[in-house]
């Protein structure tokens, strides 16, 4: 009796084992089959730890992304290269002494405005830029060549101001010293900058004179005519290699063309990064970790001079 008390007991309990062992074999068994039928992608399981494909592939790609259309730096937290200090005793009251303002130094033709030869000019493009609200303006200006006579040559552009233009330039020249740098010859763009800057907002203007050629391009902008320490010294050009010699202090901006009237790349996107350039110490690391520009030079051919 006791035996048969005790089979009694044992039973009830072996029986219980096994029914929890199948419910959890089932349990893993509908799991498996779930993920089986829809397994989440990449893009879905970083999107649950708040990050995106494109910031990863950003970060690691060596090629330079002309600013985007819209994107505001001061949203972005800066990264950790962008901490660098000024030169001086650990820890004493110099590492807090005030910078020097800013040195920005902009291209003009595709930068600020764009020009065309006045008799080459579509009508139609003409009138759908100025229709869309394009600022514009006509220009003589002296040609290098000269007319049968010996007479200087004069040309007739039509010029299309970037929108935000006259704005960008006022709030940019409240934070930095702005210098004009273009490979254009004096006799065009003098008279262009002239209209343009009206309260003289540049403390200096170079031309084409000014540039240099190297064994890869030529009119090539070499920003040490300006400064020894260019540690606070930015460059904005849509064509990267005008900024070769000096990788780490350009910003590649995109073109501007007369069929871009809605264009807002000067007051929403490069303003604001360069007031936060004008906060820090040295301009290059960040520059560097969003554009990677010595890479980018690297592969085209082109090795880096820092």
């Amino acid at each position: 009796m006791a035996e048969l008390a005790q089979a009694e007991v044992y039973a009830p309990r072996t029986l219980q084992v096994w029914r929890t062992l199948l419910n959890w074999l089932a349990f893993f068994f509908q799991i498996f089959a779930q993920i089986v039928r829809g397994t989440p992608s990449v893009t879905q399981v970083l999107s649950y730890v708040n990050l995106g494909t494109s910031s990863l592939l950003s970060s690691a790609s060596p090629s330079f992304i002309p600013l985007p259309v819209a994107e505001s730096p001061e949203s972005q937290s800066p990264p950790d290269t962008a901490a660098v200090q000024i030169s001086g005793g650990g820890g004493n009251s110099d590492d807090h002494r005030p910078i020097k303002r800013l040195t920005a130094v902009l291209d003009l033709d595709e930068t600020l405005v764009c020009a065309y030869e006045t008799s080459s000019l579509p009508a139609i493009i003409c009138s759908q830029a100025i229709e869309a609200g394009l600022k514009w303006f006509d220009l003589e200006c002296i040609s290098s060549d000269k007319e049968f006579e010996g007479k200087p040559k004069i040309n007739y552009v039509t010029v299309f101001e970037r929108p935000g233009l006259r704005e960008f330039l006022k709030e940019l020249n409240e934070f930095a010293d702005l210098v004009l740098f273009t490979a254009g010859l004096e006799g065009y763009a003098r008279p262009l900058i002239d209209r343009i800057d009206v309260e003289n907002r540049f403390c200096l203007r170079l031309y084409r004179p000014s540039t240099i050629s190297t064994e890869y391009r030529e009119h090539v902008k070499d920003l040490s005519c300006l400064s020894k320490d260019l540690c606070r010294t930015v460059i904005v050009d849509n064509n990267p290699f005008s900024f070769l010699l000096q990788p780490m202090n350009g910003i590649p901006c995109i073109p501007f063309s007369a069929g871009q009237p809605h264009d807002d790349q000067l007051l929403e996107v490069l303003l604001p990064l360069l007031r936060h350039l004008s906060q820090q110490a040295d301009v290059r690391p960040i520059l560097y970790e969003r554009f990677h520009m010595p890479e980018w030079f690297q592969k085209h051919g082109i090795p880096c001079s820092g």
